[in-house]
């Protein structure tokens, strides 16, 4: 039930875009169709649930103060938590070039239309601050975090696909001419954002 509260919560409550706005780069830029909001918010979830595990791991084993402590006694003091930066986006990154080698072999099509975007994906604010997140609130075991990522990366592939379903809608909308473009979404993301408060309420 805990880990079905912290997947639920991590959706609605904390969204990586309207909690926190982190990753509003391409969410911005990516999603005005929404077959390639589908394609780069599932390549966005993948990531999440493979990196949380890996750097919660990496975190809980050699990290933190005493992290060492399975080497043998005389580690029992090492800190190295002044690494954690470099190596969680190292493990992003990696996951990330791992990612774009299989989505260029088996779509060639989802590839070109992410373009650049796909690369970007292991500076996306929302993986690192997902990491960070779940670096802060110390889950117990590698399956909180993993359900951490999971729910962080379906939030941020509903905001996503939400939007460009909407700016689809807008091409045949009658628009004032200074909101068409970048203004509208900004207005859009919003009002979406106001929109996902309401489950704040929710107590689970």
């Amino acid at each position: 039930m805990e880990n079905f509260n912290l997947f639920i919560r991590s959706i609605f409550v904390d969204n990586m875009i309207f909690a926190y706005f982190l990753g509003m780069c391409s969410y911005l830029a990516v999603s005005k169709n929404v077959k390639t909001a589908f394609g780069l918010g599932v390549a966005v979830t993948f990531v999440l649930c493979i990196a949380l595990p890996v750097c919660w791991a990496i975190n809980h084993f050699i990290l933190v103060p005493g992290a060492l402590s399975w080497l043998g006694q005389e580690y029992l003091d090492t800190d190295l938590s002044f690494l954690g930066l470099i190596m969680f986006i190292s493990v992003i990154a990696a996951l990330v070039q791992i990612l774009e080698m299989v989505i260029e072999k088996y779509s060639p099509t989802l590839y070109n239309s992410l373009g650049i975007f796909l690369p970007l994906i292991a500076v996306n604010c929302a993986i690192l601050g997902a990491v960070l997140f779940m670096q802060q609130r110390e889950f117990s075991n590698a399956w909180m975090a993993t359900v951490y990522g999971a729910g962080s990366g379906v939030g941020w592939l509903l905001a996503i696909i939400c939007l460009a379903a909407i700016r689809e809608k807008l091409t045949v909308s009658a628009i004032p001419k200074p909101l068409r473009g970048i203004g509208i979404t900004f207005i859009i993301t919003g009002l979406m954002g106001i929109a996902f408060m309401s489950f704040l309420g929710i107590k689970l």
